[in-house]
């Protein structure tokens, strides 16, 4: 019994340190927690057989060193009937996990995979509403790192200390689709340094205007994944909750702009580990650390991320892929679809959708459709809707302009004039925007292109035959009572306020070139469509009537 003991006390600090730093679930259903079993029957073994059988005599170890000088083990030493049990429990585990495992095959559960999504077919030009080109969003993920980092940097104290982290979550922060991401300590040193007051700051970048805050917070961040022992986020959730199955955390705040991470929980519906599916949230405060559990029918509405992305694209491919049932998945492929390569996000209704284009799995160039996913309650909608894939019409715009080499982003799928538009930012080899593309679902073909937003939307109206925008803008005309600018996201804004008019419109030195000249006094016309802000956002304006 003794010479068992010293191998449990290895095992035991082993599986501590273990713990300690991966933070595996104590769940069966986990892989991980699979392997942090393997991982302590292995090292008792070792522990077991270096240490558990050596026999002392007085100053040497007998049958240790033989007379090569290479250390060996005296196999009559050693407990065979121990080594042999373990052996095959360990080999009856592996053989369990097969079965347990074979129970959420596709080949036995096809159906159970394809009815995990339920979707419906949605109705484009209803439910997918044409938007003011001031509110198109044109920040994608690299140009919100670029802002951040550029933000920060005018700050030397912060810069020297803390760097932007590159989550950069999309949300809709009060009806407007923003990114946020919170600061990060540039090092170890630095989070010696400063850990005691917590992360000063988070980031806000509207993604349709480029306008990017830095937020200070009256208290620090003190719980995140840029955190050290017992406050990293997922070491501090896990002893909270060790059998939990959790997602990667995300950044999001609420109205009020204070800070959060959501985790998405998980489970298996299907068999024993197959058909993962959110079944809730962890919601923490970032500040505090203070954390609520909440299941998928009572989440606040202001979460945004509730279901993760790649859970949600392997549905809509299991949804595609066995509509007919595994075999036909496999031999045949009748009406087998699958995801197009990429996806984005769009903000209905104040949520955030996940759109991706399907094809077939021929992989022909052209979608069939496409499926967006609300990613707060994972309602689904399908729009049969025939064209070209996105990575077509990126090679489209970035035809238009290939003569400056620009780079296509991936697109964001928009309506205009009742028509699936793709809308794309182009790229220089800095990754600075220098264009915009609109380019037609339909007919990709279509191509609008500008170095303006308002630029590229004229051209690719004036292709679809001049069609009216079914936006609905105003036209205002009046005296300038006052005139004031401010420079946001490298361009300059115009904050304009009419004799008489209580509002405040908004024109970007994009839509005129004309707007500096103009004074108090001055009489103008403009038209404009009003955001969820109550700001009155200008398309186009000048002097006396339109």
């Amino acid at each position: 019994m003794k010479k068992i003991i010293l191998p449990i006390i290895i095992t035991l600090v082993f599986g501590f340190i273990s713990f300690y730093f991966g933070c595996p679930p104590i769940n069966v259903k986990s892989p991980d927690f699979w392997g942090f079993l393997f991982s302590l029957i292995i090292c008792f073994l070792i522990a077991f057989i270096i240490f558990g059988k050596f026999i002392k005599s007085e100053k040497i170890w007998v049958g240790i060193k033989n007379s090569s000088g290479n250390f060996t083990i005296d196999k009559s030493k050693i407990n065979m009937k121990l080594v042999k049990t373990i052996a095959f429990a360990v080999g009856a585990l592996i053989v369990l996990y097969i079965l347990l495992i074979l129970t959420a095959s596709p080949l036995l559960r096809a159906k159970s995979y394809q009815q995990m999504l339920s979707v419906k077919d949605g109705n484009f030009n209803k439910e997918i509403s044409e938007i003011p080109i001031s509110q198109i969003p044109i920040v994608d993920k690299d140009t919100a790192e670029r802002l951040g980092l550029r933000e920060i940097g005018g700050i030397v104290d912060l810069v020297s200390q803390f760097e932007v982290a590159e989550t950069y979550t999309q949300i809709n922060l009060k009806n407007v689709p923003t990114r946020v991401s919170p600061l990060g300590y540039a090092d170890f040193i630095k989070w010696m340094s400063n850990n005691k007051n917590g992360i000063p700051y988070y980031v806000t970048i509207d993604m349709a205007t480029q306008e990017t805050d830095l937020v200070k917070l009256e208290k620090g961040i003190k719980y995140s994944p840029f955190e050290y022992f017992n406050r990293d986020l997922m070491r501090h959730l896990r002893f909270k909750y060790p059998a939990a199955l959790m997602e990667d955390p995300s950044f999001e705040v609420d109205d009020n702009g204070n800070p959060y991470w959501i985790v998405s929980l998980y489970d298996y519906k299907i068999g024993f580990i197959g058909g993962k599916d959110t079944t809730g949230i962890l919601m923490v405060n970032a500040v505090t650390g203070e954390t609520s559990k909440y299941s998928v029918s009572d989440i606040p509405k202001w979460v945004d991320r509730v279901y993760p992305s790649d859970m949600v694209i392997e549905q809509i491919n299991n949804w595609g892929k066995y509509k007919n049932g595994f075999w036909n998945s496999v031999i045949g492929q009748k009406g087998v679809l699958q995801c197009t390569d990429g996806y984005n996000y769009i903000a209905l209704n104040d949520d955030v959708w996940l759109y991706t284009g399907v094809t077939s799995v021929s992989s022909d160039q052209s979608n069939l459709g496409f499926v967006l996913i609300n990613l707060r309650t994972k309602e689904t909608k399908y729009y049969p809707i025939n064209g070209a894939e996105e990575y077509s019409a990126m090679g489209s715009a970035e035809g238009k302009v290939q003569e400056k080499g620009y780079i296509a982003t991936f697109p964001i799928l928009i309506n205009i004039a009742g028509e699936p538009t793709y809308f794309i930012s182009l790229k220089d080899n800095e990754g600075l925007v220098k264009s915009y593309a609109f380019v037609s679902v339909k007919n990709y073909q279509t191509v609008g292109v500008g170095d303006t937003i308002a630029a590229a939307q004229s051209q690719y109206a004036s292709l679809l035959g001049n069609k009216q925008s079914t936006a609905q803008s105003i036209t205002v005309t009046g005296n300038i009572e006052s005139i004031s600018t401010a420079v946001k996201g490298g361009n300059t804004i115009y904050y304009i306020k009419l004799t008489g008019n209580d509002d405040i419109f908004v024109a970007s030195i994009e839509i005129s070139d004309f707007l500096p000249t103009l004074k108090q006094g001055d009489y103008i016309s403009a038209e404009y469509t009003k955001d969820a802000g109550g700001l009155c956002r200008v398309s186009s304006i000048k002097k006396g009537s339109i």
